[in-house]
């Protein structure tokens, strides 16, 4: 049976009208449910959809979904700050937290807003508290202290797993569609470990620091002190994400909870950065493998 555009649609609102009736009868593994299968139809779909990668394009194409948002009655200062954000986008700059705040969703309604909600929703009178807050990224939720530390400790034993065997020459060869070698992987793998040593540093010394927004992923292919081998930039790493274990795991628990005000994300924990590193690099891990596999293979 053919699917018509019309049946999806209706079909993704459907469930999330079921989620929001279940919740209101108590059933929440069934609400959960519901809600998990709308975000898997969503992703699914998205998956297959080709986004400009050109920086100009890219900010076009947002542009132009902003333009529809308005005409969809999206709340118009969602659909403004994406247009404000596209442009710059364009002159390679980042949106930093005060000009883009965590957006609030009324779970009831729908109402979206910038910021955090401070009144009853305007639509529907729910309480602010009961909005939803949207993060940048999912690395944000924070893992316990203990599952943060574990996570730490197993990459590296994973990366040098991944990097058996491989000689210099495969760990410097890009693939075909110009994206990074295992070599720029590593690379940024090490200067992302660096910002996280650098900001738990802040945060023993000072209080409620400021972090500074870091666009780490454009260091990985400057090759203005390149050591002389990729395992050396691995052992770098290594030797740095041992230092920062050794101070965590000194750390007091309380401590974990500390704040700081990040330019990108705003008021952000020590636990929630720690997290946001420890699961940032795992999503590395199968892009080194997909890369291994190939070289592998080609012998």
């Amino acid at each position: 049976m053919k699917i018509t555009s019309s049946a999806w649609t209706d079909t993704l609102i459907h469930l999330l009208a079921l989620a929001s009736r279940l919740e209101g009868e108590g059933q929440y593994n069934l609400a959960k449910l519901a809600r998990a299968a709308a975000d898997s139809m969503c992703r699914g779909a998205a998956y297959g959809v080709a986004v400009p990668s050109d920086v100009e394009a890219l900010a076009a194409d947002i542009r132009q979904t902003a333009e529809t948002l308005a005409w969809l009655g999206v709340a118009a200062e969602a659909s403004s700050a994406l247009a404000q954000g596209a442009g710059l986008l364009a002159e390679g700059r980042l949106p930093l937290y005060s000009i883009l705040p965590h957006p609030h969703v009324c779970r009831t309604c729908g109402h979206l807003l910038l910021g955090e909600p401070e009144t009853k929703c305007p639509t529907c009178g729910a309480w602010p508290d009961t909005y939803q807050r949207f993060m940048p990224i999912y690395w944000l939720d924070a893992l316990e202290p203990a599952a943060a530390l574990t996570r730490l400790r197993r990459t590296p034993g994973e990366v040098a797993a991944l990097l058996e065997g491989l000689s210099e020459a495969q760990l410097n060869q890009a693939p075909a569609d110009g994206g990074w070698a295992i070599r720029n992987v590593l690379t940024h793998l090490r200067d992302a470990q660096g910002v996280l040593a650098f900001r738990l540093d802040l945060f023993l010394q000072e209080e409620h620091p400021t972090l500074e927004s870091k666009a780490v992923w454009t260091w990985a292919t400057n090759e203005g002190e390149r050591p002389p081998a990729a395992w050396e930039v691995f052992e770098t790493y290594k030797a740095s994400r041992a230092d920062t274990l050794g101070k965590l795991a000194q750390l007091p628990l309380a401590d974990w909870w500390r704040t700081g005000q990040h330019e990108e994300f705003g008021v952000m924990t020590l636990r929630q950065q720690v997290s946001y590193f420890a699961a940032h690099e795992v999503t590395h891990l199968t892009q080194i493998a997909a890369l291994r596999r190939q070289w592998v293979a080609d012998e």
